[in-house]
């Protein structure tokens, strides 16, 4: 059982709550890469009641670029770009800053771990590295330096596991910024076409492939699988377009929140039609003038909740950064903001009465209390990302940080940040709105540069900036609450760095504990961040949720 206190070690102010700290430092290194291989099917490979944790790990080849080749791949001539560095980590990613759709396949690894962050063992997601895959056989992989994939998801009935990746060999270049085979946009300055697809495995290892042709041009990071009411459907979150402005329209709009029917074929037979949408939102429901189109849509998380959808936006220049919400009744918010109606249901269908020629009428909503200022404004700085709710009257949201690496005060900017981490939103129901009662920060090490074996240290020539990473704030995040009120979150760290990409940063998992019922920050304050890992050489850490077969009740207890 676990204790009702957890700290950090060294702080005496940390250990009102607290896990046994001898049984968290145990853990501060990183799993290895190799894995153990469970993907055949060998009895159960998840234990309820563990931990799951996505990680990807590049393989670190000087050949997978060569100095001097042409960027994206087979690109015209009018788009191409010159790669400046070769294949070998972390000095490949100084090409991002050169080819603005610059990125690398690698393998995906989900590692099972106890709730105190022992390691139990760790499954290899099947990829063309493995001898026995073949082209035709199922497989999947990440683009290793996109910060917002690998969101890790339990179905409705906590029997599945899902996330979202790609159809592609390990080390194909410029995939996550490539089109869908069946949304083709020409003005995309990468040529080639991926399915993106998502991974559903159970208790014992078994996948399920289902290939989509949303996000089409970027990335699709969440996925939840629902089987209520009958229903047998993934509900999923991304974002779409990489190419000219205009988009077409067909491309992008409401590309976010996807609806998509699960296939029982292998990846092979699979011919996944359009993009379904199952919401989306504009900036005009709150009488702003409209923006970019498509942005409004740029999700990065998803969770669901009392048979209501929520999704997260918290980057890009357009649309409002915040928590939104699937308006089925129609009725919830006629002015862009309000509440899920208690007699709402999950929708059952794509939206049906969404045009993907105009966009409209749109069927997403901003939280009621949650910020409705656009991205653009000067006075924009949440950042949301990960969404867990403890009950129906407390949520708490993972803030990333605003991501600055605009100069050598990159540490410090990163420390003075007041809304990043783990914020705490409350509802008030005398104002019939979410509150933030707090944002916890202690333990976290907001700024701190830390350094990882083999990584380098001093300066990145190509950027002038410090090469070691440091904590900004979090993303990717599950949690559970004990008999006592105690609520438990694991969360995943985002990073600033002067890297040429910050997300292919060995970044970090925490863990901290707080009181159900407190609203008090100076309270609060008291309780801290422990690190239960860091990611090592030519690793990162994306995701993390219970295991397949793991109960509401089992979580811990």
């Amino acid at each position: 059982m676990m204790s009702k206190g957890m700290g950090r070690a060294g702080s005496s102010r940390c250990f009102k709550h607290g896990l046994a700290v001898a049984a968290l430092i145990a853990i501060t290194g990183s799993i290895t890469a190799r894995g153990q291989d469970f993907s055949r099917g060998r009895g159960r490979v998840f234990q309820p009641g563990n931990l799951v944790v996505s990680r990807s790990v590049y393989d670190n080849k000087s050949s997978n670029v060569t100095v001097g080749e042409q960027l994206p791949p087979n690109c015209t001539e009018s788009n191409c770009v010159t790669a400046g560095y070769n294949g070998l980590f972390p000095y490949i990613f100084n090409n991002a800053p050169i080819d603005g759709s610059f990125g690398i396949t690698s393998r995906i690894f989900l590692d099972q771990i106890t709730p105190f962050g022992w390691p139990v063992n760790s499954l290899e997601v099947p990829n063309s590295l493995q001898p026995w895959i073949t082209s035709k056989s199922n497989q999947v992989v990440t683009s290793f330096s996109s910060k917002s994939e690998l969101s890790l998801n339990l179905s409705t009935d906590h029997r599945y596991l899902t996330f979202i990746g790609y159809v592609a060999p390990v080390n194909a270049l410029d995939v996550s910024n490539a089109n869908t085979p069946g949304v083709i946009d020409p003005t995309n300055p990468v040529p080639g076409a991926y399915y993106r697809v998502v991974t559903q495995l159970d208790e014992e290892g078994n996948y399920h492939f289902t290939e989509t042709n949303a996000y089409s041009g970027d990335n699709g990071r969440a996925a939840i699988f629902s089987d209520l009411d009958g229903q047998n459907y993934y509900f999923t979150a991304g974002n779409a377009g990489n190419g000219s402005n205009p988009q077409p329209t067909g491309v992008v709009l409401g590309a976010g929140a996807q609806f998509i029917d699960p296939s029982d074929d292998p990846e092979i037979d699979q011919l996944p039609g359009l993009p379904t949408p199952v919401g989306a939102f504009s900036v005009t429901e709150l009488g702003d003038k409209a923006d970019k189109v498509g942005k409004d849509d740029n999700y990065r998380g998803l969770a669901l909740y009392d048979s209501v959808l929520y999704y997260s936006k918290g980057s890009g220049s357009n649309g409002v950064d915040t928590v939104y919400f699937v308006d089925t009744t129609g009725k919830a918010c006629p002015n862009g903001v309000g509440l899920p109606s208690p007699s709402a249901a999950l929708p059952t269908a794509p939206f049906s009465a969404y045009d993907p020629t105009t966009g409209t009428p749109t069927n997403m909503c901003i939280l009621s209390g949650f910020p409705t200022v656009l991205a653009k404004s000067s006075s924009s700085d949440h950042y949301p990302f990960g969404i867990w709710f403890a009950n129906a009257t407390t949520v708490y949201v993972a803030d990333e940080g605003d991501g600055y690496t605009g100069g050598t005060d990159l540490y410090t900017h990163a420390a003075a940040q007041t809304l990043a981490g783990l914020q705490k939103w409350v509802f008030n129901s005398s104002t019939q709105s979410w509150t933030l009662a707090y944002t916890l920060q202690t333990g976290l090490e907001l700024g701190v540069p830390y350094t990882v074996r083999g990584y380098p240290t001093g300066t990145n020539a190509a950027t002038g900036l410090p090469w070691a990473p440091a904590t900004d704030g979090l993303r990717n995040l599950t949690g559970s609450v004990d008999p006592w009120g105690v609520v438990t979150i694991w969360a995943i760290t985002s990073t600033v760095s002067g890297n040429g990409d910050t997300g292919a940063d060995p970044n970090r998992l925490v863990v901290i504990q707080d009181d159900l019922s407190n609203t008090e920050a100076t309270t609060a304050a008291k309780e801290c961040f422990f690190m239960l890992r860091t990611a090592g050489f030519a690793e990162v850490l994306r995701g993390v949720s219970f295991t397949p077969g793991t109960e509401d009740d089992q979580s811990i207890w």
